[in-house]
């Protein structure tokens, strides 16, 4: 992932925030996912019930009574945007209720715990406090910390294979047609090279508005691009790099030197800044809407994550590694969404997870890391019921369908309320893909298959108890931090 020079500046700063730590004691919480995985509403979650000091029966250091106290700290950092915890959670509680917006910038948020230590002689010592810092950013930018590990033939070849995919191959023609009229070894020419990356990115934007949900293909920050809109290190594109020749002024060349600048100038500091540092880490996968789409989608979903994960640092974390190299020495894998079926899928929607991510688990159990696979909602935008229907009695869900929903021929509004009965869900990967497949020729799911749609976030008044409901929430934070707090 980095040369020597590399390694060397992370060695540095991990031994600078290591004497930090010893002074000020802090957690670096790493919050990832592909975009729409739900990474604003579980930070927005995590930081409210921490705060309320409630509703986390599962949470081993609150159910103890050892935390004291927990408060936002002043923002640390002077570049960062502030992650926005009132914002998003007035979104989410006002009403009408809404999801919030995604994300389009990186942010940060440090959250303070004053807890009483369980240890001994650490409890007659007085109160410890711990800092726990936390990063919002574009899930499209996750895409970019594979191409660390590729040159620009291989990213080229594989953005022609990704065009060919049948959700993609619609939407390249346009970008396909302007590069096949394109000779590489032209001599470099800025106008092409803008009219050719500003094809490829409409093509990868087409893609994603078609599908949301679902992965896409680097670079993510032509999708999102932040402050590097219109950047000459976003100007580039794949080429048919099969006849390239050797000359340094050709279009080829001009394009291969914007892709290894991107990477050394935009993904490598990226990647220094924020995922060296992580001690522990939560990645966030929709697993029911790539289910929904197909095999090919869980299997782009697959390759996806373990490109991903090649880029996090795994392992058992002892003092020296804290020093020289920082592990994540705990890491949890939450399929989200586990609102959108009855509490006894649960461990079907779990065992799924487990089932894409094997590869990359054995990996980062071989490590010496230790790994919890969890289903979770962060809010929980259902609630459980019982229906009968020609005298049988099914386990149903009640929600509210967001505006606009197609279910069975009715068009919700956003208020109205739906029961409905999204079916079993298979605990095997192959069989599950099959049930989200079994359609009749009306587009309906058959009584065999599961239905999958998006609810709008649960109605609030001020007689709500608790306005985050969640679905473990609590074990995924005791396994996140739970033993930092002893």
């Amino acid at each position: 992932m980095t040369n020597w020079t590399d390694q060397g500046i992370d060695a540095a700063l991990n031994i600078f925030n290591y004497a930090q730590n010893l002074v000020e004691p802090s957690l670096k919480l790493g919050v990832t996912g592909l975009s729409r995985s739900g990474k604003t509403v579980f930070i927005t979650s995590l930081i409210y019930h921490l705060l309320e000091r409630k509703h986390l029966p599962f949470f081993e250091p609150l159910r103890s009574g050892r935390i004291i106290d927990v408060y936002l700290e002043p923002h640390p950092d002077d570049l960062l945007p502030r992650f926005d915890y009132e914002g998003n959670l007035k979104t989410l509680t006002s009403s009408p209720t809404s999801w919030p917006e995604g994300t389009r910038f990186i942010s940060q948020l440090r959250l303070t715990i004053i807890y009483q230590s369980d240890h001994f002689i650490s409890r007659h010592l007085g109160q410890s406090k711990l800092h726990i810092d936390i990063i919002d950013y574009p899930g499209e930018w996750l895409l970019d910390l594979p191409l660390l590990d590729k040159d620009y033939r291989t990213w080229s070849k594989e953005a022609f294979e990704f065009a060919k995919q049948p959700h993609a191959k619609s939407f390249a023609k346009t970008w396909l047609e302007k590069t096949n009229n394109i000779n590489p070894n032209a001599l470099q020419d800025e106008a092409t090279a803008k009219e050719l990356a500003d094809s490829f990115t409409d093509f990868l934007n087409q893609t994603r508005e078609n599908e949301p949900d679902l992965p896409t293909f680097p670079p993510g920050r032509f999708l999102i691009p932040g402050d590097l809109k219109n950047s000459p290190a976003l100007t580039f594109a794949p080429l048919k790099i099969d006849n390239i020749s050797d000359n340094n002024n050709s279009l080829a060349s001009l394009m291969e030197r914007r892709f290894e600048a991107y990477k050394s100038l935009i993904i490598r500091p990226f990647y220094r800044q924020f995922f060296t540092r992580l001690d522990r880490q939560i990645v966030l996968v929709d697993v029911l809407s790539n289910l929904n789409a197909g095999t090919s989608h869980i299997t782009h979903l697959q390759n996806s994550l373990s490109d991903i994960l090649k880029s996090f640092s795994p392992g058992a974390s002892h003092w020296l590694t804290s020093i020289w190299n920082k592990k994540i020495d705990r890491l949890v894998f939450a399929a989200t969404k586990a609102d959108h079926f009855h509490h006894h899928n649960h461990d079907h929607l779990q065992n799924l997870l487990s089932q894409i991510t094997k590869g990359a688990i054995e990996k980062a159990e071989l490590s010496g890391a230790e790994i919890k696979v969890q289903a979770l909602a962060s809010l929980r935008s259902t609630r459980e019921v019982t229906i009968e229907q020609d005298g049988e009695t099914y386990d149903a869900l009640a929600g509210t369908p967001q505006t606009g929903t197609n279910f069975h021929g009715k068009i919700f509004d956003g208020k109205t309320e739906a029961i409905l009965f999204p079916g079993e869900l298979e605990e095997d990967l192959s069989m599950a893909l099959n049930s989200t497949q079994n359609e009749d020729h009306t587009g309906s799911n058959t009584n065999e298959a599961i239905e999958i749609i998006n609810f709008a976030p649960p109605l609030i008044d001020e007689n709500t108890p608790n306005k985050m409901p969640h679905i473990r929430l609590d074990r995924a934070l005791n396994m996140l931090i739970g033993d930092k707090l002893k």
